[in-house]
């Protein structure tokens, strides 16, 4: 079949959000780019597609950037709930681990974490966007039901180890976060 394409357009670097209903999606620097899908092979376009809709379903809007200093998923997702209006960012990594952060709280200190990363496919995906929107709203939502699978870590744990290795080559750590418009065609 044909894998849909991301079309980046970088908007320079970002700034701090003014609007209270806005979630920021931050990615590290390889993200659709040099990597086109998670661990479990869902298309990094198919990811975006489900967080915006998400979002966008709560009546709230996005903007995605790229974090170019780190690759743990806890500090990419805060330095996007920095960034935002609403104070809510979400960081997903390449291979699919994913963050919902508030600006106010400590990096490692989060409101939901997706740490198996083999689990998360594009339903998941959509209700991480719709319980970031929550919270950027005020609401407490009911955390995003997470599946545990205890073969996961042991089987993927090598695999995900080399994704991080590599996704940390694209690290530029004097690099400010960089705003980007995404189409997927």
């Amino acid at each position: 079949g044909s894998v849909s394409k991301i079309k980046w357009t970088p908007l320079g670097n970002a700034k701090r959000g003014t609007d209270p209903r806005e979630v920021v999606v931050a990615l590290p620097p390889a993200f659709g780019d040099q990597f086109q899908k998670t661990i479990i092979d869902v298309p990094h376009a198919e990811v975006l597609r489900q967080v915006f809709a998400g979002i966008e379903e709560e009546g709230c809007n996005y903007r995605v950037i790229k974090v170019y200093h780190t690759a743990d998923v806890a500090f990419i997702a805060h330095a996007g709930a920095k960034l935002s209006g609403s104070g809510i960012g979400i960081g997903i990594l390449s291979r699919g681990t994913s963050v919902i952060h508030q600006r106010e709280l400590a990096p490692l200190a989060n409101l939901e974490l997706f740490p198996q990363c083999p689990l998360l496919d594009a339903e998941v995906f959509r209700q991480i966007g719709k319980n970031a929107a929550k919270y950027a709203k005020g609401e407490n939502p009911v955390p995003v039901p997470t599946r545990n699978d205890p073969m996961a870590r042991p089987r993927y744990q090598g695999f995900a180890a080399l994704l991080h290795n590599k996704e940390a080559s694209y690290l530029d750590r004097g690099k400010s976060p960089v705003e980007f418009t995404v189409e997927i065609a």
